[in-house]
């Protein structure tokens, strides 16, 4: 088994890799004011696309885990990297709001045909604690992309019009070819495999399920959070689109310092016990915002947010890393179904969330404190399985 120490390098380029998700929809957030009125629609339906594009990314990976595993790593990272640059650009010819939501599907389908490959890599190459390391050291990493996007996309709306925002997105695709052409070392030894019973015996594994449904639940609560923050923040609270990313970017600093914290955790605990405790702190905080829905200040929304946010440091890469031990021959096919489950279910929750919308907080608290709680009573028997 490799050791993780000193493969800051590798973290880093896997870490800009994976971060084609976060950058696509953070990036974006600030402008949907911006688009409701180019189209004249509600601020609700520009939401959904923040769903769309998670269905369209958890669809990606159903064929990106077999073309990782069959064509590997690098080859299939620089093909749906080339679809998703494609795609971001032809979203600026939208002409309506169905044609945006077609657009993003399929720019999103692209990404998550990349996304399923940095997964995989590490899988590769670390196993147990050490992959965990490795997970949080890209995850901290990766954090900066969410934490710079929505200053990104607020900056380009001040000079530009929101298509510009996607006109950026084309462009980082192109500069994350370049990297990854140049940089990432195919790490995948080709194994002739059927991709039915490789997805078979994925799905079949209930102990490797339990982690990967954990992610799902955890990431899910995690997504309402992000969609709802142009309403938390901008609506509600009368931020102005220029200090969004800031209140915004909070919760990723967090996210990132606690990352860190994940590692030195991981020298004396297991990653079980680590999760179990995450999930804990999301179930009160999720109870504190359900029971204040009323009397929420801003200063109590960013703590609850941040903190609720931030166990992802915590339960994101122990998850994945519990999941994907279980899985040596085909880490691509099992990478894809822990970002289905977790993309997919984050999509259809937050479009469940976001049909009880309301002028207060209750749909939210009430929503992530039901999601962490069903966490807990999953991965409380990964040991029975």
């Amino acid at each position: 088994m490799i050791k993780a120490s000193n493969h800051l390098g590798l973290a880093i380029l896997l870490a800009v890799l994976s971060s084609i998700a976060p950058m696509g929809i953070d990036a974006y957030i600030p402008s949907i004011p911006d688009i409701a009125v180019s189209f004249s629609v509600s601020i609700e339906k520009i939401e959904l696309s923040l769903s769309i594009f998670l269905i369209g990314f958890s669809i990606g990976q159903i064929f990106g885990g077999p073309l990782s595993d069959f064509y590997g790593r690098k080859k299939s990272s620089i093909f749906g990297l080339l679809g998703f640059s494609f795609f971001s650009f032809i979203i600026i010819f939208s002409s309506s709001i169905y044609e945006l939501w077609l657009y993003r599907f399929v720019e999103a389908f692209f990404g998550g045909i990349v996304v399923v490959n940095a997964s995989a890599a590490v899988r590769d190459r670390f196993k147990g604690k050490e992959a965990a390391k490795v997970f949080s050291l890209i995850g901290t990493v990766r954090s900066i992309a969410p934490l710079l996007a929505p200053a990104i996309g607020a900056f380009i709306i001040y000079f530009f019009s929101w298509k510009a925002v996607f006109v950026f997105l084309s462009l980082y695709s192109l500069i994350v070819i370049f990297f990854v052409s140049k940089y990432l070392d195919e790490s995948y030894v080709f194994v002739k495999q059927d991709v039915i019973e490789s997805f078979k015996k994925v799905l079949s594994h209930k102990k490797a399920m339990k982690p990967m449904l954990v992610l799902s639940f955890a990431f899910s609560g995690f997504f309402v959070l992000i969609s709802k923050s142009s309403f938390i923040f901008i609506e509600y609270f009368n931020i102005s689109t220029n200090h969004f990313p800031f209140y915004f970017g909070i919760n990723f600093v967090v996210l990132m310092i606690l990352t860190r914290v994940n590692i030195y955790l991981l020298k004396t605990n297991t990653p079980l016990f680590i999760i179990k405790i995450a999930i804990i702190i999301q179930i009160i905080s999720g109870f504190l915002m359900a029971l204040n829905y009323q009397n929420m200040t801003l200063v109590q929304t960013v703590l609850i947010m941040a903190t609720y946010m931030g166990m992802m440091a915590f339960i994101f890469g122990n998850c994945l890393a519990l999941a994907l031990d279980h899985f040596s021959k085909n880490a691509g096919v099992a990478s894809s179904v822990a970002g289905v489950l977790q993309f997919g279910l984050g999509a259809i929750i937050s479009s469940l969330v976001l049909s009880f919308h309301n002028e207060t907080f209750l749909p939210i608290g009430i929503s992530i404190s039901i999601l962490s709680i069903i966490s807990f009573l999953i991965i409380r028997t990964y040991n029975k399985a």
